[in-house]
């Protein structure tokens, strides 16, 4: 995996695909890593995976250029190479599996821009990216300006969020807010760590917090749009894609391929469609679904707004 800005991968994609594997190989095992936003590390993980006689490779890359250098390496010993969630355009990899980033994007950019148009905004919108080195990062981005351009609205700035750091969201945004101070009438962010940064932004400065998008379903991504300081998230079940990675990767371990459902840079692909998450509908999406627990959702500085959700604590 990638990095632990984001939470999903430790707690969510690593779990289920070992859980999915072992549904189906007993007897197979998984080395696990995390790169820890470092390109140089990931390398040297792949190769210790290649030294160690692995069969197949699952890889969400840091940076999805240096990638294709452990494509290249993996396949020159015949390891196949499964790209999970960020693709690798420059060296087609055996396979990728992924929601479809460009229509998320263009998803929860549409949902936002038609809720700032609720209120008869006056100013403009702040665009927040993903890291300029994540090919999925550049779909997302292509699918929020999809959805924006047209849009009528004022985009005021936009940047690419090294890392995907919340961190660095925050700081770029609270720049903006002085900048464009009352005229910010709506951020656009591409995932729920940089959308927090951009929430967390307007607090410091002590300015309302206007429609703020998101992406990835996180459990903070929730309890904020339980209390109304988030607008949107995307819920993208990682149960869907990291089940299908450990069934494509157990196929290549066994020397039979499966084809792909479309192809993505020239690359066999399966990509699934996700679920834009409000206030309207976060209950069904995500406590009747089970991706997240009410326990977990509504303790007590979010109970109030789960009570009006009619989301009872378990």
């Amino acid at each position: 995996m990638p990095d632990t800005a984001s939470t999903r991968y430790e707690l969510a994609d690593k779990p289920l695909f070992e859980k999915r594997l072992k549904e189906i190989c007993s007897g197979c095992s998984v080395l696990y890593q995390n790169a820890d936003s470092d390109a140089a590390k990931q390398q040297q993980q792949v190769d210790s995976a290649l030294a160690q006689g692995v069969k197949a490779i699952v890889l969400d890359p840091v940076d999805s250029a240096a990638a294709a250098t452990m494509v290249q390496k993996a396949q020159s010993q015949d390891v196949p190479i499964i790209a999970y969630d960020r693709p690798i355009p420059k060296s087609k990899a055996d396979y990728y599996v992924s929601f479809d980033n460009e229509k998320l994007g263009a998803m929860f950019a549409k949902s936002l821009v038609d809720k700032v148009k609720e209120e008869n905004p006056d100013g403009g919108i702040l665009q927040v990216n993903g890291s300029p080195t994540d090919a999925a990062a550049g779909l997302i981005k292509k699918g929020m300006h999809s959805s924006i351009d047209p849009s009528g609205l004022k985009l005021l700035a936009e940047y690419d969020t090294p890392e995907w750091a919340p961190a660095k969201a925050q700081d770029w945004v609270s720049g903006q807010i002085t900048k464009y101070k009352g005229q910010i009438d709506g951020v656009v962010a591409a995932n729920d760590g940089t959308g927090g940064g951009a929430i967390a932004a307007f607090k410091a400065a002590g300015a309302d917090v206007p429609p703020v998008s998101g992406n990835d379903a996180e459990l903070a991504a929730a309890q904020r749009i339980v209390n109304g300081d988030q607008y949107n998230t995307i819920s993208k079940p990682i149960k869907i894609v990291a089940s299908a990675a450990a069934d494509v990767a157990y196929a290549f371990a066994q020397g039979k391929p499966p084809k792909g459902k479309t192809t993505l840079f020239d690359t066999p692909s399966q990509l699934f469609v996700p679920t834009v998450v409000t206030r309207e509908n976060l209950k069904q999406e995500l406590i009747d679904s089970g991706e997240i627990k009410a326990s977990d959702l509504c303790v007590k500085e979010y109970a109030k707004g789960c009570a009006e959700l009619g989301i009872a604590a378990d």
